[in-house]
């Protein structure tokens, strides 16, 4: 990937995937084996 996000935008999206960890990490195996990942909440 490529570009830049502001500082502060950063720090939310690295809070979010602490937060659903498991679940990407779940998706991605998932994907993995031609699956469907599942719907994970979105940032607010």
């Amino acid at each position: 990937m490529e570009g830049e996000i502001p500082r502060d935008k950063e720090k939310l999206v690295s809070a979010w995937i602490i937060l659903h960890k498991d679940e990407l990490l779940a998706d991605w195996e998932l994907a993995q084996n031609g699956e469907t990942p599942y719907n994970i909440d979105p940032l607010k």
